[in-house]
């Protein structure tokens, strides 16, 4: 069943949305009249630099460990809706404002199960399943000093840059492999950004088990696993 406006589609019944033996399907169908977001995400964690070429057109030394920033889930935005850009990312606003607003395609872990001091071989159990997403980044308030703090987070965080979704691939489902799934992003019709998660410099295993470390991570939270290349800001010209 496609997650397309419009599909008719068949209703389930479960106890809790992250443990899939409680699901039952049942009798009823309805029509799809919008997309959402596929859950209520309770925290977004995002990771930097976790593809090689990206970190390459970055002019960034590859890490040693996973870049970790996070967004509010206010940035979380429904699948097809608009991305607001503030007055603060448009270009021209002000003088000192260039727009550089840029895309970022992600796969998106979904954590299932309270999760803390896992150990690589045992993430899986704590997976529910992954998504898509794209980190909408304004470029000067991620990287310029005066304007960040020399902290990602403000210009990643505006409402709306996070589009999530709309469908959830399950752990452990027949032919789901999340390591070698196919990545692109498209803008305004013409494909940018074309990878495969198999390109991580950080494999998912290492991501959960890194972020665990000494930190709860609860059913609900999200984990955007770092973007390929192809970004605007890396182009010449630039794009965006």
């Amino acid at each position: 069943q496609q997650a397309k406006v419009g599909t008719t589609v068949s209703l389930l019944d479960y106890d809790n949305i992250y443990d899939t033996s409680s699901y039952k399907l049942n009798k009823n169908k309805k029509k799809i009249g919008k997309l959402l977001a596929p859950i209520d995400a309770v925290n977004i964690y995002c990771i930097g630099l976790n593809y090689k070429f990206h970190a390459s057109e970055s002019k960034m030394a590859l890490p040693k460990n996973p870049v970790i920033f996070s967004k509010p889930t206010t940035a979380i935005c429904n699948p097809n809706e608009d991305i607001i850009l503030p007055k603060c990312v448009i270009k021209g606003t002000d003088n000192d404002n260039p727009g550089e607003c840029d895309y970022e395609v992600e796969l998106v872990v979904i954590i299932g199960k309270k999760c803390k001091n896992v150990s690589e071989d045992d993430v899986f159990k704590y997976i529910f399943g992954y998504s898509i997403a794209n980190d909408v980044s304004a470029r000067q308030w991620q990287l310029d000093k005066d304007k960040s703090g020399t902290q990602w987070i403000r210009g990643k965080s505006f409402d709306t840059f996070c589009p999530f979704g709309p469908c959830i691939l399950l752990e452990g489902a027949k032919d789901v492999n999340a390591q070698n799934l196919n990545l692109y992003c498209k803008l305004n019709g013409k494909k940018v950004q074309d990878s495969n998660t198999k390109e991580m410099i950080f494999n998912i295993k290492k991501l959960v088990s890194f972020l665990s470390q000494s930190t709860t991570l609860l059913p609900g939270t999200i984990i955007l696993s770092g973007t390929p290349d192809g970004v605007g800001f890396a182009r010449k010209p630039p794009l965006w």
